[in-house]
């Protein structure tokens, strides 16, 4: 069953073509890896499916619905979280403060809830802090909960974002290189990372120019090249697509007698 599906999205700037019909689907239990040279259109892709950018032409469907013309705040709050590949934690707050912050999409209680500080409210801002807590353990940067963000590694600050999404308990999760930066010892960490985010139930969407990570721990690829799907398959048929080396490479794959 597909849980998130692009359908012949077309998003056209001005005479300029950043995606053209282009559909695949993210199914239910799978991690799904988007790849393809720089300005290829997959950060396009991510804007689309949260609602950042509405395309020209085309459909965007979650769950079976259409969230075509949804505003960002609204498709997240129905399950549909992602990273960025460029950080974009509040630099100033601790990463406790962040991570309560996706929560809120989770919130019951209003203002006056938060001005007179009902029970209820106390109870919800104490059930909001443990989530954040459990999401922070998971990602494992639990020991920087008080922490301002500006001040943590940035191996940590990537593992905060992903924690930080995945506070606002998420059905998909897009991540957009995730790997960027860090070294292969925590690229590898960050694998396992994302096979047990899978295990927990939440569909991924995995940006990545690291194709070892892609590579191992991807259930299936779509390859983009100027915004145009060129291949689709395991990673064991997107490591041998002709097409997908001629991306890469600039030049077709040799043949071989």
């Amino acid at each position: 069953m597909a849980h998130l599906e692009l359908k012949n999205i077309t998003v056209r700037f001005g005479g300029l073509y950043a995606l053209s019909e282009l559909s695949f689907a993210i199914h239910t239990g799978e991690i799904l890896g988007l790849i393809g040279p720089n300005g290829a259109g997959k950060t396009t892709i991510f804007n689309v499916l949260t609602g950042v950018y509405k395309p020209t032409e085309g459909d965007v469907t979650f769950e079976g619905e259409s969230i075509l013309g949804k505003k960002p705040h609204e498709i997240f709050s129905r399950g549909v979280a992602r990273t960025f590949q460029n950080i974009r934690l509040f630099s100033k707050m601790t990463a406790l403060e962040n991570t309560m912050v996706a929560m809120h999409c989770r919130s019951n209680k209003g203002v006056m809830g938060a001005l007179l500080r009902t029970n209820s409210q106390k109870a919800e801002e104490a059930f909001i802090k443990e989530k954040a807590l459990e999401a922070l353990k998971f990602m494992g940067v639990i020991q920087f909960a008080d922490t301002v963000a500006s001040n943590l590694p940035y191996g940590s600050q990537r593992r905060l974002e992903i924690a930080r999404a995945l506070a606002s308990e998420p059905k998909v999760l897009l991540l957009d290189e995730p790997a960027a930066g860090m070294n292969p010892s925590e690229s590898s960490e960050l694998m396992k990372d994302i096979a047990r985010i899978s295990e927990r139930g939440i569909d991924v969407l995995l940006v990545e120019h690291d194709m070892k990570v892609v590579m191992g721990v991807c259930n299936r690829i779509v390859c983009v090249e100027h915004g145009i799907k060129i291949a689709e398959g395991s990673p064991q048929e997107i490591q041998n697509n002709p097409k997908v080396i001629e991306a890469y490479l600039g030049q077709p794959a040799a043949k071989h007698d």
